[in-house]
């Protein structure tokens, strides 16, 4: 079973009981979070696809930490002319481990 929802913007493909990092949410860890935007849910060969969301669906959540991603850096450069930018930003993340998915 699998679930394709939208989770703070960002449509994510889920299983239950799976961990996963997405963008920072409010909530303490330990906190149960519900989403009910969920676009389709797949049970074996019973897939059922929303327009654009499923009434009744929903996914449960658990707020396991906050942390922040890897360092992106970015660098601009332009051969002959002296010219050198380097910049970096880091994501702040939610892990979330997906508790239930409801259909």
């Amino acid at each position: 079973m699998y679930a394709i929802v939208n989770i703070n913007g960002i449509q994510t493909r889920v299983t239950p009981e799976a961990t996963l990092e997405v963008p920072r949410l409010k909530g303490e860890p330990g906190q149960t979070l519900t989403f009910d935007q969920v676009l389709l849910v797949a049970d074996g060969e019973k897939i059922q696809i929303g327009q654009p969301y499923l009434k009744g669906a929903a996914l449960t959540a658990e707020v396991v930490d906050h942390l922040r991603g890897e360092k992106i850096r970015i660098f601009k450069y332009k051969r002959r002319h002296d010219y050198r930018r380097r910049r970096g930003y880091r994501d702040d993340l939610t892990r979330i481990r997906v508790t239930s998915i409801t259909a």
